[in-house]
């Protein structure tokens, strides 16, 4: 069974950290490239695209982990304001790809290497687009694709411009032209259905949730107890309410773990403040966030919308204490593991904080065990299909 694995999110954002849906497609990566199956990658570059085979895939698996990109080629730099380590990542590929071609130029590269009948798959919500699904048509290919939610079109509200449109485009030609949708969650399978007039056939598979090794947390002004967020600092992520919280004054720090997103300014000026016992982190190592977090008093999460949210779900699996806003997702995933907590309410998120924060003090930190979704599980569910 020859699989073709579509790896252009990966590409695109070579040197960042990966996100959530980045990590989902790294896996399968990472997991595809142990099966004693052929396997190839499918890039979708700035000039064209790129067809790796499995060397090539063993490559981008090794540069993601370890770093260590090529420079940008003179290619890379026709390409004005192109990320340099972007460029740098489609320059290397370029050398290591079986084929490579102009737009036009796919369907033939693809006749030319693949068999009839091959698998091929999408996790990052892109690429899949009317020149793709035409030149896999010819090759008879069975088109799975990963759908992580269908927040774009349940709340526009928390959308950068032009998002809204291009997911619903995305997700009627997947409604059409796809075998078989992967689901991360029963939530997803369900709001499918209320988007899209044809399903195909889809498969519930939930994702893997990955526990990395405790590292050594960096030293900081904050003080035990101290709890944690992660995410992006965007609108959907309500960062807002834990700012409100502090502002009433809780005796614990708040460590805010991740990257400035877009159209946040409001919160971006209220951290620019530098608000008494916040603190803002961004660009720690995986293994550093795991410390912290493992060191927490708990793991907040006021976030209002999201497709499956693994941060809450990584925090429980490490024994520490989570309090999130009552989204349907968390009773499908954690069930009754968190304490939920409208985010409405700024009085209840201060006064469950503020006891939690007193629990840990008289060593009464609580958290009902509990064992995350494995990728074991979910490639032996996924694998039977793709």
């Amino acid at each position: 069974m020859t699989r073709l694995l579509d790896l252009s999110r990966l590409v695109s954002r070579a040197g960042r950290p990966l996100t959530g849906v980045d990590r989902v497609e790294f896996a399968w990566l990472d997991h595809l490239l142990t099966l004693d199956a052929p396997l190839y990658g499918l890039v979708r570059s700035a000039f064209g695209y790129m067809l790796l085979d499995r060397h090539g895939c063993a490559v981008l698996r090794e540069r993601i982990l370890h770093g260590g990109w090529a420079a940008p080629d003179i290619l890379s730099r026709l390409k004005r304001n192109m990320d340099p380590l972007r460029a740098g990542a489609e320059a290397e590929l370029r050398q290591r790809a079986l084929d490579r071609c102009l737009p036009p130029g796919l369907p033939r590269m693809l006749r030319n290497h693949l068999p009839k009948g091959v698998r091929y798959i999408n996790l990052g919500h892109t690429n899949f687009t009317r020149r793709l699904i035409h030149a896999l048509t010819s090759l008879d290919a069975q088109k799975a694709v990963l759908i992580h939610d269908t927040i774009p079109l349940d709340h526009p509200e928390y959308q950068r411009p032009g998002t809204v449109e291009t997911f619903r485009s995305f997700l009627q030609r997947v409604g059409r032209h796809a075998d078989l949708i992967l689901c991360n969650s029963i939530q997803t399978e369900t709001d499918l259905h209320r988007h899209l007039h044809h399903v195909p056939s889809t498969l519930v598979t939930p994702l893997g949730v990955d526990l990395a090794a405790l590292g050594t947390a960096p030293d900081g002004p904050w003080r035990v107890p101290y709890f944690v967020t992660l995410g992006t600092i965007e609108p959907r992520k309500n960062h807002a309410l834990l700012l409100d919280v502090w502002e009433k004054g809780v005796d614990a720090d708040l460590l805010i773990l991740g990257h400035r997103g877009w159209e946040n300014h409001a919160t971006f000026a209220r951290l620019d403040a530098r608000p008494h016992r916040v603190h803002e982190l961004s660009g720690l190592t995986d293994p550093q966030v795991t410390a912290l977090i493992a060191g927490a008093a708990g793991f907040l999460f006021p976030s209002l919308a999201e497709g499956y949210g693994l941060p809450p779900m990584e925090a429980a699996g490490l024994g520490v204490p989570v309090l999130c806003h009552n989204l349907p997702i968390y009773e499908e995933t954690l069930r009754n593991i968190p304490v939920y907590a409208d985010a409405g309410s700024i009085y209840l998120w201060h006064d469950t904080i503020q006891k939690m924060a007193d629990d840990y003090r008289a060593n009464r930190k609580q958290c009902l065990k509990y064992s995350p979704p494995t990728w074991a599980a979910h490639f032996k569910t996924a694998l039977t299909r793709i």
